[in-house]
């Protein structure tokens, strides 16, 4: 495998500058909802897709990689709904050229995956690990999202981002589409509320002729745009729980999942946001009962073994199985399932 080496270093834009530009963008495009795109069944998905392209293109997305230096904003000053506490962003919005993508991913001592969501929000490709790779994409542009893994710290997870070159990468020619985004922001607080009281799995179609249930797709959009469909040993299987309450102490014990590069356990309020002051649990520094299960608590004070304290803030939390096992494809470990109030 060979890597240039030249680096190209971006300026990083606040992100209280990015969210103002975001609300900006979208008052003006409220006020011309006789010339914007109709939000429907059909085109939801493209149109969230087209909301979250647009909030990392106010970071600069689209000009040059964007790295995201810490650990995602809680609530809804995040770009994207959903997002992950356990690796650092880097996101580049590019044109294909000739129907494909060529990108790479530098060598470094933490985990580090490429996902390429297409206009439509299917990720298409989930790639892990250094090498160059050039993906075909059914849609004019590419959103990637690199995924930088904080197991050593932020600081190592930092240099790894700052290794990444993006000299193949065709940048500048992305225009905001024109849909109304307060409107699409209402279909997807709908759809999300639509999944609060249920287990909800993500299946992540890779692309549009993939899709078999177009409610569900939209319902996945709407819960966690940008999810990887899942692979085993190689991309992720993501699940969500039913919405839990914050006054109770609740916990669930699982057999150890065995993904290839770690779990995480991650809390979210009601719109799906990270909650302040709410940590994520991971494989990586878990604590494991005396038989190798796994248990984590909700809520259950700073002795409970693995605790997730979500500081009164009725949650639902998402389980991530990066590089998944077998046996959790198989429905054989199912964590969410097995939530138990003590």
């Amino acid at each position: 495998m060979t890597f240039k080496k030249s680096l190209i270093t971006c300026s990083i834009l606040g992100l209280g500058f990015a969210l103002t530009a975001c609300s900006t963008t979208s008052t003006e495009t409220a006020n011309q909802t006789s010339s914007t795109i109709e939000i429907t069944e059909q085109n939801y998905a493209h149109a969230e897709t087209a909301r979250n392209y647009r909030n990392w293109v106010a970071l600069g997305a689209n000009q040059h990689i964007t790295h995201m230096r810490n650990l995602p904003p809680r609530g809804k000053d995040a770009p994207t709904v959903q997002m992950n506490d356990d690796t650092l962003y880097s996101v580049a919005v590019v044109e294909a050229v000739d129907g494909m993508v060529t990108f790479e991913i530098p060598e470094s001592d933490v985990y580090m995956a490429v996902q390429v969501v297409n206009e439509g929000g299917h990720g298409e490709h989930y790639v892990v690990g250094e090498g160059s790779y050039t993906a075909a994409i059914e849609t004019d542009y590419a959103f990637l999202i690199y995924r930088t893994g904080t197991e050593k710290g932020l600081e190592a997870a930092r240099t790894a981002q700052d290794k990444i070159e993006t000299d193949t990468l065709k940048f500048g020619t992305y225009e905001v589409q024109d849909y109304d985004y307060q409107e699409v922001e209402a279909w997807t607080s709908t759809l999300t509320a639509e999944t609060q009281g249920q287990v909800f799995a993500y299946t992540f179609p890779r692309t549009s002729k993939e899709v078999t249930d177009l409610h569900q797709w939209n319902l996945e959009n709407a819960n966690g745009w940008g999810g990887s469909s899942p692979e085993v040993n190689v991309a992720n299987l993501y699940t969500n729980s039913v919405m839990l309450d914050a006054e109770q102490c609740q916990t669930t014990t699982f057999e150890e999942p065995e993904s290839k590069y770690f779990t995480s356990v991650t809390p979210y309020d009601e719109s799906r946001y990270l909650i302040a002051g709410a940590n994520h649990i991971s494989s990586n520094d878990w604590v494991t009962n005396g038989d190798g299960t796994v248990t984590v608590s909700f809520n259950c004070g700073s002795n409970a073994i693995n605790n997730i304290d979500t500081n009164g803030q009725d949650f639902s939390f998402t389980v991530r199985y990066y590089g998944v096992s077998q046996k959790v494809m198989n429905g054989e470990i199912a964590p969410e399932k097995s939530v138990i109030k003590s």
